[in-house]
């Protein structure tokens, strides 16, 4: 596959992902998600490849969905789902199947994040088995369609932070549980990479073996018919009469723009940033 919005390579055991938008800060639209897929298959086919890195270009992981570039509704439309039973398969296809396809992967995947992981770039970040952040990392959660929040954080905090719609940190995010190393970041990079290397290193066999258990231990529980549900559910919420989900005149969410605000101090009463 010709790769337009993300780059993959793979060395010394390690395959790399990269999302590369860093002009919309990583938002990921149908053509990039397609692309991580296809890398993600290249990555199980390589027998040389361990472990799979996934990461943000231009400081950002990503800032969530691609809410209407030019090229992303083009992408879309080229598509051709028909509106109906197609366009719902698609959704789900995106917002869903592939996501719990890479949550499922043969083999470890690491997520590094830095700058904002917002929403899908939460999603993402919380398919992938590990998570490091660089101490500077920004997360918003929300109620969204792979809807792992309860599971990455627990249930309580997930509500208190979805009610009031703010980003945590890094270091937050580690006391939480969705963080596995918050790392400085002078150190992110190499010490992201040294870790993927060591587990590069380990028996194949061990390494599949460990990830089935360790998510048929989570499934035990009810993991993935709960996303599965959650996603019938926000597609009700999204297409509830008289909703007000989304800020008038524009396609970002009200619960975005209530977290962008409390960053900039605008519901406290706070100078806002410039």
């Amino acid at each position: 596959m010709d790769f337009q919005e993300i780059l993959y390579s793979a060395e010394n055991g390690v395959g790399l992902i990269t999302l590369n938008r860093p002009g919309y800060r990583n938002a990921q639209g149908y053509r990039m998600l397609d692309e991580i897929d296809a890398a993600f298959d290249l990555a199980k086919d390589d027998r040389d490849v361990r472990i799979v890195i996934v990461r943000g270009a231009g400081g950002s992981f990503s800032t969530g969905h691609d809410l209407g570039t030019p090229e992303g509704m083009a992408y879309r439309e080229a598509l051709g789902a028909t509106p109906g039973i197609e366009v719902y398969d698609q959704f789900k296809k995106y917002n869903l199947d592939l996501l719990l396809k890479w949550r499922n992967f043969p083999k470890p995947t690491l997520a590094m994040v830095e700058g904002y992981c917002i929403y899908a770039g939460w999603m993402l970040a919380a398919a992938m088995d590990i998570v490091f952040a660089e101490e500077g990392a920004q997360f918003l959660g929300g109620f969204v369609e792979y809807n792992s929040i309860p599971w990455d954080i627990g249930v309580r905090r997930a509500k208190e932070l979805v009610f009031e719609s703010r980003f945590i940190s890094a270091e937050e995010a580690a006391r939480y549980g969705l963080v596995n190393r918050v790392l400085k970041a002078e150190d992110f990079e190499r010490e992201s990479f040294a870790f993927a290397r060591r587990v590069a290193e380990n028996s194949p066999e061990a390494l599949r073996m460990a990830k089935i258990q360790m998510n048929k231990a989570q499934d035990a529980q009810g993991f993935t018919n709960a996303v599965e549900d959650s996603l019938g559910d926000y597609v009700a919420m999204m297409w509830m009469p008289g909703g007000q989900m989304r800020m008038e005149g524009v396609k970002r969410l009200m619960t975005v723009d209530l977290a962008v605000k409390g960053r900039k101090g605008e519901r406290f009463g706070l100078k806002p940033e410039n």
